[in-house]
């Protein structure tokens, strides 16, 4: 169903993407120029590469588009990367954290700025774009005041970090990344992701870089510039964080050059019910797993479900699915009224909203039991808006095998719900995707916890509440083909981008080995 414009529904002063980019152009110069961001590597931002046309998935309307190099101009750029690191990893530990405190001190003053770039390069509701930003800047802080100890007897890699991120998490993943690797010693290079957030990647490495941190921001298709970020015998490490096809290249190109990696990869995060009555504690965290439409690495996207709980999960379920908020994330009745609370606003674009339609509607022909499909007249909109890029939240009951719904993240708001009678169905459904990042067990007894969570294969698994990626000292990383190369958080990030004793064996999940902290 068409959404129903809300008559009295205006875009709140001062928050359109013109406003927001003049705000750009005011605060890093060097960085933006007329309508297009630049490349910044040899430590200048360059005017190079093909810009291309891109628009805001809130509305559809144009934004700055990212300026694609090609591979010869990625590999000079690389070039001048090592040169950079070879001279950041002699500055004193005390200096970089003092550069690396400056930068967030900058990204501090300016982020509302860019909160409010995340809103419209990736339809970021204004909550979840603000901790996006406070997410980066508390974590590296965390590093800053800690980093020392967690460097003795530690030096920088024989090259520059290259990160290749997805576009979901620009700050908190990628941004908070690459500081805690310079604080560690390293030059530091980003690929922009494809599908958005470059503006406000380009404006915190802006505010980085003068501050004399060693950062490349490159834009480009991955397959024009793989050589170059993966394969370069000047690469010390390879960071990457996005889909399972995308990261198995790469895995296997950094296994054939025995180059160092973290590779952070999909899988199908699921919650089981099993033996389970605390109704009313499921109804509350429903809400909080459709934050930002599910478009994260910790979504759960699948419940696995007791056959005999099956009329109580619903009654818990549904409820709380059918007031699901979403909208126009800068949508307001009044000028002076805060910026609406919603539970997410559109899909990365709508070629994805179509995809994800399409799938659901191929999946119910199929023999999938539609149990929700919510509408977009429920919505906030504004009178004419484009709504291409929304769609409302989907549960499915049984997708059949056929589908990719059954075996795979769909990155969007879409439930899908198996039904099981043995535990050792519960264990097959929930290890469905051979590893994911994280996993829930809602079960009343802490025994059958303690017997069956061991043999989810996830990296984390709570008990009857969601697992998140995890900020400062929790670790992270995955099993199966969630993960591959070195695991990350708090002292294990330093660890995976530096050197250690001979012979060190790094956490992590590897073609030969899989090692825990």
């Amino acid at each position: 169903m068409a959404p129903t414009p809300i008559p009295n529904l205006a875009l709140k002063p001062g928050t359109a993407w013109p406003d927001a980019w003049q705000r750009c152009l005011a605060a890093a110069p060097e960085s933006f120029r007329d309508d297009r961001v630049l490349n910044l590597w040899a430590a200048h931002w360059r005017p190079d590469g093909r810009a291309l046309p891109a628009t805001s998935p809130v509305d559809l309307s144009p934004i700055a588009g990212p300026p694609r190099l090609d591979a010869a101009t990625a590999q000079q750029a690389v070039r001048a990367s090592l040169d950079q690191h070879r001279a950041w990893r002699h500055v004193p530990l005390s200096e970089r954290r003092a550069r690396v405190g400056a930068a967030l001190d900058a990204l501090t003053e300016h982020r509302e700025l860019l909160a409010m770039l995340l809103v419209w390069e990736i339809g970021k509701p204004w909550r979840l774009a603000q901790a996006d930003v406070d997410r980066a800047i508390d974590g590296v802080r965390w590093y800053v005041e800690g980093i020392e100890p967690m460097l003795t007897d530690r030096s920088p890699l024989d090259g520059p970090v290259s990160n290749i991120a997805s576009w979901n998490y620009p700050m908190s993943v990628l941004v908070h990344a690459m500081l805690v690797q310079a604080l560690a010693g390293n030059a530091v290079i980003a690929k922009t992701p494809t599908d958005g957030g470059v503006a406000c990647l380009t404006l915190a490495c802006a505010l980085a870089a003068r501050e004399g941190i060693p950062i490349t921001l490159l834009s480009g298709s991955g397959g024009e510039l793989s050589e170059a970020l993966v394969r370069s015998p000047e690469i010390g490490c390879v960071s990457f964080v996005g889909g399972r096809d995308t990261g198995a290249r790469i895995a296997t190109a950094v296994a054939d050059l025995g180059k160092r990696h973290i590779l952070e990869q999909e899988g199908l995060n699921t919650w089981g019910i099993w033996n389970y009555t605390d109704w009313p504690a499921l109804t509350a965290v429903i809400p909080k797993l459709f934050d930002y439409g599910k478009q994260r690495c910790t979504a759960y996207p699948r419940f696995v479900v007791q056959r005999e709980a099956f009329a109580d999960f619903l009654a818990a379920y549904l409820p709380a699915v059918r007031d699901i908020r979403t909208g126009h994330p800068l949508a307001v009745e009044n000028a002076d009224e805060p910026l609406p609370t919603l539970d997410f606003g559109p899909l990365i674009n709508a070629a994805k909203a179509k995809e994800l339609t399409d799938q659901v509607a191929e999946a119910i022909g199929r023999g999938a039991v539609p149990l929700h499909r919510g509408s977009l007249a429920e919505g906030r909109f504004l009178p004419g808006q484009d709504t291409s890029a929304y769609l409302p939240p989907v549960t499915l009951l049984n997708p059949p095998p056929s589908s990719p719904l059954h075996h795979a993240e769909p990155f969007g708001p879409v439930d899908t719900i198996v039904l099981v009678d043995t535990e050792a169905e519960l264990l097959a459904a929930m290890n469905a995707s051979n590893g994911a990042l994280v996993a829930t067990l809602s079960t009343d007894d802490p025994e059958t916890f303690e017997r069956l969570a061991p043999q989810i294969r996830a990296f984390k698994t709570g008990h009857g509440k969601p697992r998140s990626r995890g900020d400062r000292d929790e670790l992270f990383g995955g099993f199966g083909a969630s993960w591959r190369g070195a695991f990350v958080g708090g002292e294990l990030l330093v660890r995976a981008v530096t050197e250690g004793p001979a012979g060190e064996r790094l956490p992590g999940n590897f073609p030969d080995y899989q090692l825990n902290a």
